[in-house]
């Protein structure tokens, strides 16, 4: 399972160039995907009015299997899609992300974007090289970043809008830090490093059970 680290997730959001409408509004939906997880279906079904940034500031999404759900936005990835909203300066019913022309993103611009700022995040960030980036692996970042912040399971099922909370244990499977942490509680501190050679007494209690 494929997914991004704090550096390789700064240095993808340092890539679009926001001296352009096409890098401010690239930078806008690559934060919105790096914090909530969203499907690329969901972030281009996305309308105008499905944001909500004032207090408790969330974006609501239709998702997989016609369910709803909202999901929090931090203080940076809000004021992010505040200021693209007050570029876009669209109506209610207008898509979220656009082109110039005013029409809805698609899943092959989403990746094709996505591609362009990959290799240009890839010069400053040299792990970025040897990963295949998807907008599926931002959903696998969120996930992972959430995980390592040791936000429960059940949480990121719905965060992520899973029907089922075993669709997270794939995460948990792939994450080697959260295992490495169980495995140090385990372990006595007094344990000295070798094999245990049980004595000749202890195996034939044992024996005996």
């Amino acid at each position: 399972m494929s997914y991004l680290t704090a550096a390789e997730v700064d240095a993808l959001l340092a890539a679009p160039n926001l001296t352009t409408w096409e890098g401010r509004r690239d930078h806008a939906w690559l934060m919105l995907c790096v914090q909530t997880g969203l499907r690329v279906s969901e972030l281009t079904g996305l309308n105008c009015a499905d944001i909500a940034c004032g207090t408790g500031a969330n974006v609501r999404c239709h998702g997989k299997g016609r369910k709803d759900r909202a999901i929090p936005l931090t203080a940076a990835t809000a004021a992010a899609i505040r200021h693209w909203l007050r570029e876009r300066a669209g109506l209610p019913t207008d898509p979220l992300f656009c082109t110039r022309t005013g029409r809805r993103l698609t899943r092959d611009a989403i990746e094709h974007r996505l591609a362009a700022h990959h290799s240009t995040a890839a010069l400053a960030c040299g792990t970025l090289h040897s990963k295949k980036l998807s907008p599926h692996t931002l959903r696998h970042t969120t996930a992972m970043t959430l995980l390592h912040a040791g936000v429960d399971t059940t949480v990121i099922a719905l965060w992520l809008g899973h029907a089922d909370t075993r669709s997270t244990d794939p995460y948990i499977h792939a994450d080697m830090t959260i295992k490495e942490r169980a495995l140090a509680k385990t372990t006595p501190v007094s344990s000295p490093p070798g094999r245990y050679r049980p004595a000749d007494s202890l195996l034939a209690f044992l024996e005996g059970l």
